[in-house]
């Protein structure tokens, strides 16, 4: 009642906490005669006559029946009878009756909360302590068990553990977003969102459509408290509207979902040392983390495209393709994106889909192949092109023209300048060739890299130096 009584009128008081708890109704002549003679030492009161204590039934101590069985049985170790006589004498129950196995209690009426002789056991077992009973050697536990988790759910940990090598941090952000993020953004249009009905607060106004926003303010907050050299990554849901799908059989069919991941980069990639000069983080070091994560996905490289990618979130922008839809994009935090988040600094994001890099996954299969005994073979082409074709071009159409013995495409110098058409720029490229059942000769050799000469002249009008 005191509880009821004191959360319906709202009052948490000590008397409340101290009542709510239970009180010996027997022990109100001695309370009463306590309080007088206080009164009468500190106040200077007089007590004027005898207590009239109207009481026709008094409350008698509850009964409790206690079997030494079934201690034994739910503790798992039998307590010495002395031990228990001791702890109840203690307790001030008191042992009305004691026959064989069984002890017939009374219980003190201010333990309101002992009732049956489970709470008896409890407080013997209280007493006795915890730290002596012992383990009993028939109880099995395997304190290692993993839960089995789903395809997904495991190469998620394996992206993640590669990640948090590399020197990332994961970070979780809230799904609901700021509304002011999308309404002048071209490639998250607000009318592309998932607003809500009742929101808490602007800042939780709609659902996210991307997880670059989130990770803007993970590095605000980070870089205001004086940690400038940052590495995070996301695993999360993104949120999509779109009114050309409605359906009058299913009000769903407007809403999608998809499951993301993100980096961020800012800041250095190393600092000055003995041994080494500091170092700005890049695009490139980005590039690479991506396409280490789809390496360890096992998704063929030759089925990706690298293209230019033009939008309003980067200011020099990558879009990453398989051969049917994009699955991903990367690049620099174009300054208007950070300049809400006080971010100085280049910011370098990419946003692959989750979902998408699953199913090709999917299409993967992993086979095992003895290391060639045979040597691998390298030469050189200088290509003059034109300004604007990326070197991801010219690795795939290498790769498409040359599937078995071309190994590896690489770039290892870049020229702009004098002496070049107006227009035009110069690439050098490194093309390895190896044969895993024999020797190269000379002729297969130069037949390969004349069917690549060719495709590239035909593809890219691209001429040699």
């Amino acid at each position: 009642w005191v509880r009821k009584t004191a959360r319906r009128h709202g009052l948490n008081t000590d008397s409340s906490f101290r009542f709510e708890r239970g009180a010996d109704p027997n022990n109100t002549v001695y309370v009463l005669k306590r309080a007088a003679m206080l009164i009468k030492e500190i106040a200077g009161g007089t007590i004027e006559g005898a207590i009239r204590d109207v009481y026709p039934t008094p409350i008698e101590r509850p009964k409790v029946t206690l079997s030494y069985p079934k201690m034994a049985s739910l503790v798992g170790k039998e307590i010495p009878k002395e031990s228990v006589r001791s702890i109840l004498q203690s307790l001030e129950m008191e042992i009305e009756n004691e026959t064989g196995d069984e002890l017939q209690l009374r219980i003190p009426t201010y333990r309101v909360d002992v009732m049956r002789d489970v709470d008896v056991i409890e407080d013997i077992l209280r007493i006795y302590g915890y730290n002596n009973v012992e383990i009993s050697d028939a109880l099995m536990g395997n304190l290692s068990y993993q839960t089995p988790t789903d395809r997904k759910q495991k190469l998620q940990t394996l992206v993640s553990e590669q990640l948090t090598a590399n020197g990332f941090h994961e970070i979780m952000n809230n799904s609901l977003t700021k509304r002011s993020y999308y309404e002048s953004n071209v490639s998250y249009p607000i009318e592309n969102s998932v607003p809500l009905v009742n929101p808490l607060s602007n800042d939780l106004g709609i659902m996210r459509q991307t997880l670059l926003f989130g990770g803007l303010e993970s590095i605000a907050y980070n870089r205001n408290r004086k940690h400038l050299d940052l590495r995070f990554y996301e695993f999360g849901n993104c949120y999509f509207y779109n009114k050309e799908r409605k359906r009058e059989d299913n009000i769903l069919a407007e809403y999608s979902e998809e499951f993301h991941i993100g980096l961020w980069i800012c800041g250095k990639r190393t600092h000055k040392n003995w041994a080494a000069a500091e170092e700005q983080s890049s695009v490139y070091e980005l590039k690479a983390h991506v396409e280490n994560i789809l390496k360890r996905l096992g998704i063929n490289e030759k089925s990706l495209l690298f293209e230019p990618f033009e939008n309003d979130i980067f200011s020099v922008g990558m879009r990453i393709a398989t051969r049917k839809q994009p699955i991903g994009h990367f690049g620099i935090v174009a300054p208007k994106i950070r300049k809400p988040f006080d971010i100085e600094t280049d910011v370098f994001y990419a946003e692959l889909n989750w979902d998408r890099l699953m199913r090709e996954n999917e299409k993967q299969t992993v086979r095992f192949t003895e290391i060639s005994k045979f040597p691998a073979v390298s030469r050189d082409l200088a290509l003059l092109i034109n300004q604007d074709i990326p070197f991801s071009r010219i690795k795939q159409i290498a790769l498409n023209s040359e599937k078995k013995l071309l190994k590896e495409v690489s770039l290892f110098d870049v020229y702009e300048g004098k002496n070049l058409p107006e227009g035009k720029k110069s690439y050098a490229v490194n093309f390895l060739l190896q044969d895993e059942e024999k020797t190269l000769t000379d002729k297969q050799i130069d037949k390969v890299m004349r069917k690549i000469q060719q495709n590239l002249e035909r593809e890219l009008d691209a001429q040699l130096r």
